[in-house]
């Protein structure tokens, strides 16, 4: 897991270069055609991939984004409309049924289909029109890393080159060398805090969300430890509850407009007696952990996850646990 990690840089770089003429093909023929609806489709880390492309689209784009529970077309044959429809499928391996299916059925239904794929002679990349692989790789650790970034990346050169946003379009090239460095930085404390912690709360907002939502997903998966995401919006309608003395909260305070809400919750939950860690930038004198930055505050979510990464398997291993072979867990999972 921390070697995958650490190669993510790499991994960006191809994609970026072998790919972004392809997502700029797409760019102008969502343009010149825009879609009505927009859907994801994905589980597990790759549904927090398609979460951050949602916001993404969102925030730049101006469309609406939903994340489509499988299940309506797998189990429940709903008669859903496809046309005029985009529909996003992620994915690290390519086969698992529920996510190959619902694609298929866009598709079948005259929708616009989308394949974020890092096996691209998988299932789901033969049943998509366009399929873009993520080239992160062949990936051993259980736990998902560099073809989480990578997914990230595609999402962000999907949203980027739809926009058609020069400057955001230029910050991915710098992405690279904003991962490299984010592989040295030192959250110790961290490790500190958690290695004898049986739960924990991870806190994003807005672009942040996706990241809580996967490394609480990391912290189950590699360390064992009960780690639920919430919104920084969310706290104060019922998780607050939780919180006593010494409970240990992770915020990511990513730049932009929600930052300063998130360091303001982080300074009442310390009042309430939590072990804040407070992931933020180096100008963010609040901060236990320094969150590294990209070109554009959009960006700095996939340059946080990276420095997580590290010193998630750092903690697994404090624990005395291997983050490369979980528990109960298998690299490919199929579920319908």
């Amino acid at each position: 897991m921390h070697d995958e990690a650490c190669s993510s840089a790499g991994f960006v770089a191809t994609q970026i270069s072998e790919q972004g003429a392809r997502f700029a093909q797409l760019g102008a023929f969502l343009r010149a055609d825009a879609p009505r609806t927009v859907l994801t489709i994905a589980r597990g880390s790759s549904d927090h991939a398609a979460a951050y492309a949602a916001y993404l689209i969102m925030a730049r784009v101006g469309r609406v984004v939903a994340s489509l529970p499988m299940s309506l077309i797998t189990l429940m044959n709903a008669p859903l409309q496809a046309k005029d429809a985009l529909a996003i499928a992620i994915s690290q391996s390519g086969q698992s049924p529920d996510v190959i299916e619902p694609l298929q059925y866009f598709r079948k239904g005259d929708a616009t289909t989308v394949a974020l794929v890092n096996d691209a002679a998988s299932p789901l990349a033969k049943s998509a029109e366009w399929c873009f692989p993520l080239h992160a790789g062949a990936e051993l650790s259980v736990a998902a890393t560099k073809s989480f970034i990578t997914s990230l990346v595609a999402g962000a050169q999907l949203a980027g080159h739809w926009q058609n946003d020069a400057e955001f379009l230029a910050g991915l090239s710098d992405l690279p060398e904003a991962l490299e460095g984010a592989t040295h930085l030192d959250w110790a404390e961290a490790i500190d805090v958690l290695t004898p912690s049986s739960n924990i709360m991870v806190v994003g907002r807005g672009i942040s969300f996706p990241i809580a939502l996967e490394a609480a997903l990391k912290f189950k998966e590699t360390s064992a430890i009960q780690a639920e995401a919430f919104s920084g919006a969310e706290i104060k309608h019922g998780p607050m509850a939780l919180i006593d003395d010494g409970y240990p909260l992770m915020i990511f305070a990513t730049r932009g407009p929600t930052q300063a809400g998130l360091i303001k919750l982080a300074q009442e939950m310390r009042g309430r007696g939590a072990r804040v860690l407070l992931a933020a930038p180096a100008d963010i004198g609040e901060r236990n952990l320094t969150l590294p930055i990209a070109a554009t505050p959009d960006l700095d979510p996939i340059v946080a996850i990276q420095a997580f990464y590290v010193m998630a398997a750092r903690l697994a291993l404090a624990r005395g646990l291997n983050p490369d072979r979980p528990r109960h867990l298998s690299k490919v999972t199929k579920t319908n």
